[in-house]
């Protein structure tokens, strides 16, 4: 069964952090790439970082490269997304997903998705 689960979601003030979790089935989890894409209201959907979880990929989109770290636990079949010096336009509702082959960001080939959290930085 694929679940995929965000949390860690909020608001904080420009130049603050947050983490996001994303739980996932051990179905979902092993062996495969995760990602995380965000949607601000208006705009089309945008491939933040992605990760293999059998090792040895990691992309991170250039708006996010040098602030967002993507990291994975084994242990929980969890992929986080620490977020570091947080700007107003990285505000969007953020999404997991697994089950791309091509393991890129492009979201069109993820075939699972969580339900979204919330991430609002105030200027």
């Amino acid at each position: 069964q694929v679940q995929l689960v965000e949390s860690g979601g909020g608001s904080v003030q420009a130049g603050g952090s947050l983490r996001l979790s994303c739980a996932a089935s051990a179905y979902t989890y092993s062996g495969s790439c995760m990602g995380w894409f965000r949607q601000a209201p208006g705009k089309e959907r945008e491939g933040v970082a992605v990760i293999y979880t059998g090792g040895g990929i990691l992309r991170y989109a250039d708006s996010v490269k040098g602030r967002f770290t993507i990291s994975q636990d084994n242990a929980k079949n969890t992929v986080y997304l620490q977020m570091n010096s947080l700007k107003p336009e990285d505000t969007a509702m953020y999404y997991c997903a697994s089950g791309s082959w091509a393991c890129t960001l492009r979201g069109r080939d993820f075939g699972y998705w969580g339900q979204g959290t919330q991430v609002t930085v105030s200027s």
